[in-house]
């Protein structure tokens, strides 16, 4: 399990990408795909075609840091990919690395500030 702020916000390419790509290329998709920055610090999600396997980008102080986890059997869930715009709580990442279903689980009404 990876500890992670909740202020922490999770980016989702939900389109596949090509995941030889590398730093400067995920930074790339970032800026086209999903309008974010790299450099903010938040964590960036990509999948390839076959979801099996993940990469996520991040900035860390002074340079960009890669993680990626490859499944030996089965594959992650995945959003749609004409989904455009998607934001996951560092929870719903947690719970997808760890192989939960994000469109099966349900969220309990929990209070929360309004947002100006």
């Amino acid at each position: 399990m990876i500890g992670l702020p909740s202020t922490l916000r999770v980016y989702v390419a939900a389109a596949p990408v090509d995941l030889r790509k590398s730093y400067d290329g995920l930074a790339q998709v970032a800026r086209d795909a999903l309008g974010q920055d790299p450099t903010s610090g938040h964590l960036l999600v990509f999948a390839n075609r076959r979801r099996d396997r993940i990469k996520i980008l991040y900035w860390d102080r002074d340079g960009f840091a890669l993680w990626m986890k490859r499944l030996e059997v089965g594959t992650f869930r995945w959003p749609d990919p004409a989904a455009a715009g998607i934001e996951w709580t560092p929870a719903e990442l947690a719970a997808m690395l760890g192989g939960i279903d994000l469109k099966a689980a349900r969220r309990r009404p929990r209070y929360s500030l309004a947002t100006p």
